[in-house]
């Protein structure tokens, strides 16, 4: 029964007072439960085959799966850092690409030097005519994705800057597009956008002019050139004639050493805006290289009942 009040009013009588019902249960109706043996230590678990559970392959991360844990996805500061290591990891490996091709077209240079004298081996021909082929289609496709990588982080860096100043872009993404990505263009607009972009995560003050340091005036003078060697050999190579070939296989190679360069000092600006913006704890950096004249480890005796 519910505790509770109830009224004990019958038909014909005076209603009497109310009274309280409270159930309760009766003594020895229930039972203790009784606590489990506690068996002694055998060792460690032992089984017939390979267990198939276990902790997964991945490196500790924080988690986002968690109920009460974000899961609003990464933050802008880690969009930066992740992107800023893809743009690096491409661009290093154009410059690597890029300095092959410029050494293929070196190679076929010193061939027709030598063919003016004396006959050349179709095997080393064909060799370095496969190594200009190959790498001379892979350098710009993978410069298509490096630089797709690279203004995505533009995009994000500048994203970071302004809210780590509280500002709004100084410009529209129409204009950075436009200013870095066509050729012409990106010789006199590129330099400006980096420039405001170091400015920003360099902190310094919004009305101040922005004033470009050594790192990005380089990187500006090696796109000038890049973009410069690009087009005069495109334009050297519609000329006809032996001594146009051959000039044209020196400015290949001419231009895909301004690539490796660009590519590399790319690498390094992107490097050091990244650090500007999102700066690595020191703390995270210590790692323990050796420990000497520490006393040795504990360790219990195996208990006599372990299996083995």
């Amino acid at each position: 029964m519910h505790p509770g009040r109830y009224d004990d009013r019958q038909p014909g009588r005076p209603p009497a007072r109310h009274m309280r019902w409270v159930a309760t249960v009766p003594p020895g109706a229930t039972r203790p439960r009784p606590r489990a043996r506690r068996r002694p230590y055998a060792g460690p678990p032992r089984y017939p085959f390979i267990p198939r559970w276990g902790f997964p392959s991945l490196v500790w991360r924080t988690s986002t799966a968690v109920p009460g844990t974000s899961t609003g996805g990464m933050r802008p500061t880690q969009r930066l850092r992740s992107t800023a290591r893809n743009a690096g990891a491409l661009l290093i490996t154009l410059a690597a690409l890029a300095g092959i091709t410029a050494l293929s077209e070196a190679w076929r240079y010193v061939l027709l030097l030598q063919s003016r004298t004396s006959a050349l081996s179709p095997t080393v021909v064909g060799a370095s005519d496969a190594f200009v082929l190959t790498f001379g289609l892979m350098t710009p496709l993978l410069a298509l994705l490096a630089v797709g990588m690279t203004v995505w982080w533009l995009f994000v860096a500048r994203s970071v800057a302004a809210a780590q100043a509280d500002q709004d872009v100084p410009r529209p993404a129409w204009q950075v597009l436009v200013g870095t990505l066509v050729p012409g263009v990106n010789v006199v607009l590129a330099g400006p956008i980096v420039a405001e972009l170091e400015h920003a995560a360099l902190r310094r003050p919004v009305d101040q002019r922005p004033r470009p340091s050594r790192l990005v005036l380089a990187w500006w003078a090696t796109l000038a050139g890049n973009v410069a060697l690009a087009a005069l050999t495109i334009v050297w190579r519609l000329r006809d004639g032996v001594q146009a070939d051959a000039d044209g296989v020196v400015l290949s190679a001419l231009t895909d050493a301004s690539a490796v360069a660009l590519a590399i000092v790319t690498a390094l600006l992107v490097r050091r805006i990244t650090r500007l913006l999102s700066p690595v704890d020191a703390g995270h950096l210590r790692r323990v290289v050796k420990v000497t004249g520490a006393p040795p480890p504990e360790r219990h005796p195996r208990p006599t009942t372990s299996a083995r």
